[in-house]
């Protein structure tokens, strides 16, 4: 089922259970120091269990039907980082290839240990080694709001979906549907990441384990607790409330996903399906649940 690269590999990775083909990932559109920091990040936060991995995908993909997805699917997931969503999907898709710029995809090589029906490529949205008009199914999650131009690192991912084919995606959202404290707090929390992107790498996972310990863990505990006592409403209104059900694994590495990062772009509604409309994408679904805003389109 899968396709062959359109060319040669500049060479080859050999990881701990296959061999990762490494294609030149120079171009307009990629902050490298931006790559480089997921890479660390990820390999620093590589160890996703079963269970955790499933408590993201009943999140993440309930838009995604048998239909879009299916035994019969050849799939690319742009971005893969440390493969969980690939892994995910290996059991409902028939071949999948997982494509990341940056050292991830050693992570990936160990979580998808013993899975046959995944390749690890290395390649950014603008040298995708594959032939436009080649996949069923392609998506890039929680990627392309770190793209210095989001909707040309789009346009790159959809343009490799076969015609009738769909591209999911999951893009930060501007809070256009939070309260005031809530984007208080966000424009609080934005200062707090200029300053620590910039820190060196070892201090910067540092910190962030800080901020895990003393921002995350106390606020989604309280949220916790709201659930708890039939607060629920008042719960949803506090910052973090997604991250209820998460470990304090995910929190501390969400902490370094969030202010370890220079490059972040948030978006409305309405600008994530015009930018899925000009990229030729037709009946798109954007989810109404949390995370926001993650949304599916079908291939004119």
């Amino acid at each position: 089922m899968k396709a062959e690269y359109i060319r040669k590999p500049d060479s080859v990775l050999k990881g701990k259970n296959r061999e990762i083909a490494v294609f030149n990932t120079a171009g307009e559109n990629i902050d490298h120091s931006v790559v480089e920091a997921f890479g660390e990040e990820w390999l620093k936060f590589q160890d996703y269990d079963d269970e955790t991995i499933r408590k993201f995908v009943l999140e993440y993909f309930d838009i995604i039907t048998d239909e879009m997805v299916n035994k019969d699917t050849y799939m690319a997931d742009i971005g893969c980082g440390t493969g969980r969503w690939s892994k995910y999907m290996s059991t409902r898709c028939g071949y999948i290839e997982a494509i990341d710029p940056s050292n991830a995809l050693i992570a990936a090589d160990n979580l998808l240990k013993g899975i046959e029906n995944i390749r690890l490529t290395k390649a950014s949205t603008e040298t995708v080694p594959f032939a436009d008009d080649t996949f069923d199914f392609v998506m890039s999650i929680g990627v392309l709001h770190h793209i210095p131009n989001t909707q040309k690192a789009m346009m790159d991912c959809v343009k490799k979906v076969k015609k009738g084919g769909y591209f999911y995606t999951y893009l930060y959202y501007n809070l256009e549907n939070r309260g005031a404290f809530f984007r208080f707090t966000y424009t609080i929390s934005n200062i707090i990441r200029l300053g620590v992107c910039r820190l060196p790498a070892g201090l910067k996972r540092f910190v962030c384990d800080i901020l895990a310990a003393t921002i995350y863990l106390p606020i989604v505990s309280l949220v916790r607790f709201l659930y708890f006592i039939g607060a629920k409403k008042l719960g949803d209104k506090l910052p973090l409330t997604s991250y209820k059900n998460k470990n304090f694994f995910v929190l501390r590495n969400d902490a370094l996903d969030r202010f370890g990062t220079a490059l972040e772009q948030r978006f409305s509604k309405k600008q994530v399906i015009e930018m899925m409309e000009f990229c030729g994408l037709e009946n798109i679904i954007v989810s109404p649940n949390s995370p926001y805003y993650h949304a599916v389109g079908k291939k004119k």
